[in-house]
């Protein structure tokens, strides 16, 4: 993939990290982290507007782009200890689905083989197909567990007719065998979608769905112990995906389809910081940041923190793997639990 730049808008890395052209392996290799932007909103069934989300997600933030964000409770600078690359957009042509998504999954997949964790700005979540799947063809077919942060279970048959769309990635996954339905967990679903037919086919696959109903009853902490038990059991590598609709639309405004009585932002902030310290991540994508629709950017503020937490956590947990000093923060998500063993990965 020859590096594109922004394919809207000026050009400009995450945060200020160095660039990288995933069409020369020397240019990924040594990297951490590689940050893919997926510029895609050819699969949303209400408001489009995902396809200027890694143009937002990278360009939001008050400090300067200066490839340093020291993390206050962990005491980790993820942009300085892990090296973290931006390989720019995936060139993904309007009206174009299949061929998007196959650049996407190849782009994906060639950092992971690489040895990188990549980590997808998004575009609707379309996008999560290729992204799982490109991770998958590395980490091993049925190998990769999901942990999805989402308002919508995404397990739709078709959309519109279509076996490609943000209402059906979930499902393609389970099927293509790429993913285990009884290693796929979903937390804060709500709203009145999918229908009982559906809702019966996820229940044949095993797939683990926690409303919002439940984790309000149970508690996030009781609820992220609980998947994250089940997301390690024959599977060495996690994914980690997250729809900002699964935030109430009061602190997530920008999101193509809005569902009310979500987690909080700083729900979410703490749930992907304690995954990314806990679990062996292979891969992140953050998606439906829709800024047509977003008020004085507080949806691409938090999409830019849940990138930063993410990766502070993957820092920390490299540090804690390698008996170096890890600062371990106060948090109730984090009682009672003890330092990460295993694979930094």
């Amino acid at each position: 993939m020859t590096r594109i730049g922004n394919m809207y808008g000026p050009d400009a890395t995450f945060l200020g990290v160095p660039r990288a052209d995933l069409s020369d392996p020397a240019a990924a290799a040594g990297a951490d982290i590689v940050i893919i932007g997926a510029p895609f909103d050819g699969g949303t069934s209400h408001r489009p507007g995902a396809r200027f989300g890694p143009q937002a997600i990278r360009f939001t933030d008050y400090l300067p782009h200066d490839g340093s964000r020291p993390h206050l409770a962990l005491g980790v600078d993820p942009l300085a200890e892990l090296r973290v690359v931006d390989a720019g957009d995936v060139e993904m042509p309007p009206g174009q689905t299949e061929l998007s998504l196959s650049r996407l999954e190849e782009a994906v997949h060639g950092a992971a083989r690489a040895g990188a964790i990549p980590v997808v700005l998004g575009g609707d979540h379309t996008i999560a197909l290729p992204d799982v799947t490109g991770v998958a063809r590395h980490a091993g077919w049925g190998r990769v567990s999901v942990i999805h942060f989402d308002a919508h279970a995404d397990t739709g048959n078709t959309q519109f007719g279509s076996l490609y769309g943000h209402g059906t990635p979930m499902r393609r996954l389970i099927e293509s065998g790429a993913v285990r339905g009884d290693r796929f967990l979903q937390i804060g679903l709500r709203g009145y979608w999918p229908e009982p037919e559906t809702l019966d086919w996820m229940a044949g696959r095993r797939m683990r769905s926690y409303e919002m109903a439940e984790v309000v009853a149970r508690g996030l902490d009781e609820v992220l112990a609980e998947a994250s038990g089940i997301a390690t059991d024959e599977c060495e590598a996690v994914f980690l995906s997250v729809d900002v609709d699964v935030v109430d639309p009061g602190m997530a405004p920008g999101a193509g389809t809005p569902e009310p009585g979500g987690l909080s932002a700083r729900q979410l902030l703490d749930a992907v910081r304690w995954i990314a310290m806990e679990l062996p991540l292979a891969g992140v994508d953050v998606v439906e940041v829709a800024p047509p629709y977003d008020h004085a950017e507080v949806t691409a503020f938090l999409a830019n923190r849940v990138v930063l937490e993410a990766l502070s956590g993957i820092a920390w947990r490299r540090r804690a793997l390698a008996g170096q000093p890890a600062r371990r923060p106060e948090s109730p998500l984090l009682h009672g639990r003890r330092a990460p063993s295993g694979d930094a990965r």
